[in-house]
């Protein structure tokens, strides 16, 4: 089984961060813009003047000896949840891949294949399909099957939005929060901001089910929690350039919640399963100031679900769906032997004719 995620620069550096954002902005299924016209403003503006600012903010969450947040998180995930199958009795090998930067999906495949893969689950860690990030990780994913003669059987996870599991873990991500920290004082204007990464509005238009599938875990989630509608806002935050984005904007919701006297928020990101960038910086950080400075008293970010051990139970449930009809008990080293000494049986044989 290969999780999948976006990726990360390798450092906090400006020279790292280019060759990431380089590789990230250059992919077509990302920013849908001529090639001609975004290879002028991408080389020309863009890497230029924000591949310095990038790093200032990734060195402002990166973590001492351990690094990258998304990095070290999603790597927990994949050893927890192998760990996992393992304590069930299964022989699941199970990895990480990024779509940008390293781990690379090619390097991590070819592993795989060295190790005798013979059937491959792909799990994307976005739980909220949209062609930006799922699409192009399996795009990814198909261009290195597509140079192979010898391919595995292949399943895919589309998405996971609504899943029972998930939406538990999430409930849990929360609840867990307020028992620490407090609950919000609902009758006194205090809200639950869930805020997702945006995308352009053209994406919605053009059929992505993105915007849709993260009003669905909004309210399900909010559902869960036993809050009223009134108590909860979904927004998407990220934006990027000019055109204009899935709304309501995240920064601009906060800022306007408190100039209208809301005290406290408490803010949520359940589309990330690991905090990264986005999360940390952006919200943690950024969204704190805007609030404080507009009036607000009390802001207070819920980490993502990163290690939870909820969040595993949800990726193995999911895992399983899935994994529904292969055999997940065969030890890969006797296979792997056996398979050997009958390729060596096989080559004798050649070389006798």
């Amino acid at each position: 089984m290969l999780l999948l995620n976006l990726g990360t620069p390798s450092e906090p550096t400006a020279k790292a961060v280019r060759v990431y954002l380089k590789e990230f902005l250059s992919d077509p299924r990302v920013v849908e813009v001529p090639r001609v016209i975004w290879w002028c403003i991408l080389n020309g503006i863009i890497l230029p003047i924000r591949s310095g600012a990038s790093a200032k903010k990734y060195a402002s969450i990166w973590l001492p000896k351990l690094g990258s947040p998304l990095m070290h998180y999603s790597r927990l995930q994949a050893k927890a949840l192998a760990e996992k199958f393992a304590d069930q009795g299964h022989t699941v090998l199970v990895d990480l891949a990024m779509r940008y930067g390293q781990p690379s999906t090619e390097k991590v495949l070819e592993a795989l294949q060295a190790q005798g893969m013979e059937r491959l689950l792909l799990l994307p860690l976005y739980p909220q399909y949209s062609a930006t990030t799922t699409a192009s990780s399996f795009d990814e994913v198909f261009r290195v099957l597509g140079t192979w003669r010898n391919q595995p059987e292949l399943r895919l996870v589309k998405h996971y939005h609504e899943n029972p599991a998930y939406i538990h873990a999430l409930c849990d991500q929360v609840l867990g929060a307020w028992e620490k920290d407090g609950r919000p004082d609902f009758s006194k204007g205090d809200r639950l901001v869930m805020s997702f990464h945006g995308l352009p509005k053209r994406n919605l238009l053009k059929g992505d089910p993105y915007h849709c599938e993260c009003l669905k875990t909004g309210r399900l989630l909010g559902e869960a929690l036993g809050l009223e509608v009134s108590q909860y806002l979904v927004t998407f935050q990220s934006r990027f350039g000019k055109a204009e984005w899935l709304k309501p904007y995240t920064a601009p919701t906060i800022e306007k919640l408190a100039k209208q006297g809301c005290q406290r928020i408490d803010i949520f990101c359940p589309g990330f399963p690991a905090d990264c960038l986005e999360t940390l910086e952006e919200i943690a950080m950024e969204a704190r100031e805007i609030f404080l400075e507009h009036g607000g008293k009390d802001y207070r970010y819920i980490p993502c679900l990163n290690s939870n051990p909820k969040w595993i139970d949800a990726l193995t449930d999911i895992a399983y769906q899935h994994l529904l009809g292969w055999p997940l008990g065969t030890e890969p080293d006797a296979d792997l032997t056996l398979r050997s000494q009958r390729a060596e049986v096989a080559k004798s044989q050649l070389e006798i004719q």
